[in-house]
């Protein structure tokens, strides 16, 4: 075992643990999150490696990449859901690696079939409602396309990734036809267009537009822990629906990173994944930005654990990537925008 493997053996434990490295990582992260700076100072205090961060959208970053080619500086990507992480081992900018670590930590479904990518948290993508108004809340993802919701929806529109992946797990769970019948009934279902982020659904229920919001989970819980404009004010009146309990369960998308294909520093870009996979690293994507662990035992954060228990559908997320294709092809067939 290397010096390397034992020092991260003992983060994992929760142990201090002196620096005994130098060089750099290079990281390009499309996270736009302040509370991830802990997850970053953590790294270079018990490994002694210099992070050094380039920030962007998660195209742009791509993008960046492809056109740096072998040259580029990259060590690792990290961005936001399954679609991105896909659309960067498409691209040719991920590679493939071992670790042990990560194999035994992140579960099986969570993670790339040629390990070029790894979920590192979770979002629930569930039904937000108005207490008041709805007493029979859907129970399962395919009930959002039942006429007896219709003008009551909230939701975001096809080009957002959380809603990509989504119809990509329904497609994989129940096949094109039950797909294309869910997208067009939830079009016709709608409140309003489509518009805004998650928080925004949400605020749609605060406002009276509409009366069921779909939306990830981390956003609510936000909302719980801080002051979010026109929300947080009025939250006793939303209830939340774990979708689908008796089903596939609640879908989930990820958090997640790969080691960029010419990594310079590839070795440091392994360790600081397996890091992100510690208890320490665990904890804080629940602690600082409300999200679940995907390591099982993690503690919760006080907001996150107060949603309730619930089961997460464990189809792979890698062969619901492979839909991601015939899911903007649906989107698009059925009009929504």
């Amino acid at each position: 075992m290397t010096t390397k493997s034992l020092t991260l053996t003992a983060l994992l434990v929760s142990t201090a643990v002196p620096a005994f490295a130098d060089g750099d990582l290079n990281l390009y992260s499309s996270r736009h999150y302040d509370t991830d700076e802990r997850l970053y100072s953590d790294f270079e205090e018990a490994t002694g490696i210099t992070i050094n961060r380039i920030e962007g959208n998660a195209n742009e970053l791509a993008a960046r990449m492809q056109a740096e080619g072998v040259n580029s500086p990259a060590d690792v990507l990290i961005t936001v859901d399954t679609s991105r992480l896909e659309g960067g081992k498409d691209a040719g900018i991920l590679q493939s690696i071992d670790s042990a670590i990560l194999e035994e930590r992140i579960p099986a479904n969570l993670q790339d079939s040629d390990n070029q990518w790894f979920g590192f948290s979770q979002r629930a993508r569930v039904f937000f409602y108005d207490k008041a108004d709805v007493t029979n809340p859907p129970q399962t993802y395919l009930d959002l396309a039942d006429p007896a919701y219709a003008g009551l929806i909230c939701i975001r529109s096809s080009t957002n990734t959380y809603n990509q992946t989504l119809l990509a797990s329904i497609i994989e769970n129940h096949g094109e036809d039950a797909a294309r019948a869910w997208a067009q009934g939830v079009v016709d279902n709608m409140a309003r267009s489509p518009q805004g982020g998650d928080t925004d659904q949400l605020r749609g229920i605060v406002s009276g537009e509409c009366e069921i919001a779909v939306s990830n989970t981390y956003y609510f819980a936000r909302a719980l822990r801080t002051d979010v404009d026109g929300l947080s004010d009025s939250i006793d009146m939303i209830g939340l629906q774990w979708p689908s309990q008796d089903a596939e369960g609640a879908h989930v998308n990820l958090s997640g990173a790969g080691v960029a294909a010419h990594a310079p520093n590839r070795e440091n870009a392994i360790l600081f994944l397996e890091y992100l996979a510690s208890d320490q690293a665990q904890e804080y994507f629940s602690n600082g930005n409300d999200e679940f662990p995907v390591v099982e035992g993690v503690a919760l954060s006080e907001e996150v654990a107060s949603l309730g228990e619930f089961t997460a559908d464990d189809v792979s997320l890698s062969a619901v990537a492979k839909q991601l294709p015939l899911a903007l092809t649906i989107f698009n067939d059925v009009g929504w925008e």
